[in-house]
């Protein structure tokens, strides 16, 4: 079947991809990092862009908000080629060690999801990245200095229905942060046989009144992507 979301041809992604929810992150990162990025969907506000980085061609997809959407995504990236899926977006932190801005490498997805329970069709699971894909991501982490953290982190459908107690339910099992579709590209990657990860920025500690200033968020944001893209390089 052709795409019907991610309205692409073949040829038109390329085999590493980078998956934001935001579609103006999409831009901003295409713009910003990639060489001559061109525009190869639009459709539905889901916007999809390829360029190379370091001469590698890389494409960068919006995926909107939650595992639903992003599954739809990354269902029909593989069908177009696509052979790395790499998450980059935000999470709301649990742990006290981790502070607005810092990096969260995912080493697994507790699927609090409908979409991951589906595909699942009801049985337990663990999603988890691919392992060199996750190595690359830890390794650049450390490499560059940037603050990270690796461990768990908790994927979510209602946004507002988590509460700093629920979460904090979830933190004495090693949870560090919420977000809404690392579960769902983890196990994707299982089934259709390609590389799935995520490396996130801290936005907020669930329970804050306002998110990170946008200096420290972006900043965050900056850091996230240069270590995705060079993770990218080495898989």
């Amino acid at each position: 079947m052709s795409p019907i979301h991610v309205r692409g041809e073949p040829g038109d992604v390329a085999e590493r991809v980078l998956l934001p929810g935001d579609p103006g992150r999409a831009e901003w990162i295409a713009k910003t990092f990639l060489q001559d990025p061109r525009l190869y969907t639009s459709h539905r506000g889901l916007l999809g862009f390829t360029g190379r980085y370091r001469g590698v061609p890389v494409s960068v997809q919006a995926t909107g908000m939650g595992a639903p959407s992003a599954s739809i995504v990354a269902e029909e990236l593989v069908g177009l080629g696509a052979r790395v899926l790499l998450r980059v977006g935000t999470c709301g932190a649990v742990d006290g060690a981790l502070a607005p801005g810092d990096l969260v490498i995912a080493q697994g997805a507790v699927p609090l999801d409908g979409a991951t329970r589906q595909y699942l069709e009801g049985r337990p699971y663990a999603p988890v990245p691919d392992p060199e894909l996750f190595r690359a991501l830890w390794a650049k982490a450390e490499a560059k200095g940037y603050p990270h953290h690796v461990g768990l982190v908790a994927t979510e459908d209602a946004f507002y229905a988590t509460t700093p107690e629920s979460a904090q339910g979830w933190a004495r099992f090693g949870v560090l942060a919420f977000e809404m579709e690392a579960s769902a590209l983890f196990l994707l990657g299982r089934i259709r046989g390609v590389r799935a990860g995520a490396i996130l920025a801290v936005s907020n500690r669930i329970g804050d009144p306002a998110l990170a200033p946008q200096e420290v968020l972006g900043e965050g944001v900056r850091r996230m992507v240069e270590v995705a893209l060079e993770a990218l390089l080495e898989v």
